[in-house]
């Protein structure tokens, strides 16, 4: 049996392993002691020896040995207090039976151990006390002999055997219970550090997450602000290169809208640019939360596209504004609304608007000169749009159609805002050649 640690509760832990101790400080306290010890039954040897006509070299040497037990207290705490046992009706080991309940009753040792150990240490040492009491008044002479009474002799046997049986094994339960709940408490401690950090870990992930969809939430609105006005400027510009010496007339028409788009593309910019910087400086002074930056980055979004439409913001009744946009670029657009209009929620009016208004830009962007039907659908529950074109034909425009580049994030950006919004969004190449959009969104 070992003991609970109690060589290493005072100082922590040691980067060097001594045997069973662990710390230098317990090897010299133990071999101090033992040394103690084995002087002591050395003595008491000697004196037993005298007594009981033994060689005394013998006794001696079989005190030293004794008393050196003492030294494995820690390890063999149940071998210590069975020597002092053994060793009790020689009447030596008297350091060697304290110390071995002390430490015996501050261990791991099962209780029943324990108390077994102790009741052994109690009796011996009550039979010796008693027998050697009794020799001692046997052999004071007559004269000066004086009769104690027959209580003496058991009563001090009874208070010499608890006297010295009782307190260390006390002692070592405190000692024990002590060690205990301290070793509990720095698990526990040691529990709910790693449990914080797990946390701590746990929010860096989550604020990472939300500082990476807000990114994209950002990127999003910038898209869908910016690229369809683009696209309707390159879309221009290519009629106004087509037409610049057949039609001057038209060729300053084009040349004006591509101007205004242009400055109203440059003005979102700017307030989208606006907003982004006025949130990371704010990020320098107290610490603000990506997620307002977004948040006010999608309201400068849709005030932007709200004031170049020359409309309030970006809404479902904004999109025939689209669709009048497209076909001055010269695009083939049928307009189509099924139901009752009527006001929704200011999400669902804005992720209906950019989905036509993404849709409308990939046609100008992939299939130039194709017509192209828009539909919108008010349901119960929901509003339905649905943007189909036809296969690409340069032929229908007049001219080829204009390079426009393509970042492949529009059909992402337009998944995400009906997805987000619990809809179901639909996206693919039809039968004919063209291309189809449809999304659903829940209007409650």
């Amino acid at each position: 049996m070992t003991t609970t640690g109690a060589h290493q509760d005072a100082t922590g832990d040691t980067t060097r392993t001594w045997l069973w101790w662990g710390r230098r400080r317990s090897i010299a306290l133990d071999v101090g002691i033992g040394i103690a010890s084995a002087v002591e039954c050395a003595v008491e040897g000697a004196y037993f020896a005298e007594r009981s006509g033994t060689p005394t070299a013998l006794a001696v040497v079989f005190g030293l040995l004794v008393g050196s037990v003492l030294t494995v207290r820690r390890r063999w705490p149940i071998a210590v207090v069975l020597v002092a046992v053994a060793v009790t009706p020689a009447q030596m080991g008297y350091l060697l039976t304290v110390v071995g309940l002390y430490t015996l009753a501050a261990s791991d040792v099962p209780r029943r151990i324990i108390g077994t150990l102790s009741g052994m240490s109690l009796v011996a040492t009550l039979v010796v006390v008693y027998v050697e009491m009794e020799n001692d008044i046997r052999d004071v002479p007559r004269e000066e002999y004086v009769d104690p009474g027959a209580w003496f002799i058991p009563t001090m046997s009874v208070f010499v055997a608890i006297a010295m049986t009782l307190p260390p094994i006390l002692f070592g339960l405190y000692i024990g219970a002590r060690r205990r709940l301290m070793e509990s408490l720095r698990e526990r401690a040691d529990s709910l550090e790693q449990e914080l950090s797990l946390l701590a870990d746990r929010a860096e992930e989550r604020a990472e997450w939300a500082r990476t969809e807000e990114r994209t939430r950002i990127a999003r609105e910038m898209h869908d602000v910016v690229a369809h006005r683009v696209s309707l400027m390159v879309v221009h510009a290519a009629a106004l290169q087509a037409v610049a010496l057949k039609d001057p007339q038209k060729a300053v028409k084009n040349a004006a809208l591509v101007g205004d788009m242009g400055r109203q593309a440059l003005t979102e910019l700017r307030e989208m640019l606006g907003v982004l910087r006025a949130g990371a400086e704010e990020e320098r002074k107290p610490a603000v939360p990506l997620a307002a930056v977004g948040a006010a980055a999608a309201a400068a979004a849709a005030a932007a596209a709200g004031a170049g439409d020359g409309v309030g913001s970006a809404s479902i009744a904004d999109v025939e504004v689209l669709v009048g946009q497209s076909r001055q670029a010269g695009m083939v657009v049928e307009f189509a609304v099924q139901g009752e209009v009527r006001a929704y929620p200011a999400e669902v009016e804005q992720t209906a608007f950019r989905v036509v208004q993404e849709a409308l830009t990939n046609v100008h962007k992939h299939a130039a000169g194709a017509k192209v039907r828009v539909r919108l659908a008010h349901r119960d529950e929901e509003v339905a749009m649905q943007v189909e074109n036809g296969a690409p034909d340069a032929a229908d425009g007049g001219a080829p159609g204009p390079d426009l580049p393509s970042g492949g994030n529009g059909l992402v950006g337009m998944r995400e805002r009906v997805l987000a919004l619990g809809g179901v969004f639909v996206s693919g190449p039809t039968d004919a050649g063209g291309f189809r959009v449809s999304a659903v969104l829940p209007t409650k």
